[in-house]
């Protein structure tokens, strides 16, 4: 969804905890990217079906306010009660340079992750792993934490459960794939 294009405005994404497209309490792809526009938003455009929009706007303040009052939006539209997080592509460009799962052999994990913590995070020092060593943490900066999940048994470790128990607070993930895939696309 597309509203006039204005100079100096800069890309950013928003990504939501625990919102699939269509799914109960979760809008559609055309709910979604019109609640960012009715927000604010120059234009908006969900990528894949995981609670991802990237939308543009003119500021980082801006980015915030237009997140703030599309996720009103969508609680009014559809019950959605989420957080979401939200970043400039710029700097999700320069987290990719950093080319942080470099020394990981992608085969030898089960997925490569990033998660978006909330702002009140305090971080402990890095690399951390969980009880099950399911879970590895192997950075954080000063908002998200980079990590690598293994299957244990049947199932995978989940980063985003192993952090908001380590931190008490809510946050969502991301494939490590994922991420370069929004950023070759809209980046």
């Amino acid at each position: 969804m597309t509203a006039p294009n204005k100079r100096g405005s800069a890309k950013y994404a928003a990504f939501f905890r625990n919102l699939n497209l269509g799914r109960p309490n979760c809008p559609n792809r055309t709910q979604l990217e019109a609640a960012f526009i009715a927000a604010g938003a120059d234009d908006a455009s969900s990528f894949l079906s995981n609670g991802t929009v990237v939308f543009t706007t003119g500021s980082n303040s801006k980015a915030v306010k237009i997140l703030t009052l599309a996720r009103q939006a969508l609680q009014e539209e559809c019950g959605l009660k989420e957080p979401a997080y939200v970043r400039s592509l710029a700097a999700l460009t320069e987290l990719a340079a950093l080319d942080p799962f470099a020394a990981i052999v992608p085969e030898q994990v089960y997925e490569r992750c990033v998660s978006f913590l909330h702002a009140d995070s305090v971080t402990p020092a890095a690399p951390l792993e969980s009880r099950r060593r399911d879970v590895e943490i192997l950075h954080f900066t000063a908002a998200e934490a980079l990590s690598v999940s293994r299957k244990i048994g049947s199932s995978p470790g989940s980063p985003n459960a192993f952090l908001e128990q380590l931190l008490g607070l809510p946050a969502t993930t991301r494939s490590w794939s994922t991420l370069l895939r929004l950023l070759q696309k809209h980046g």
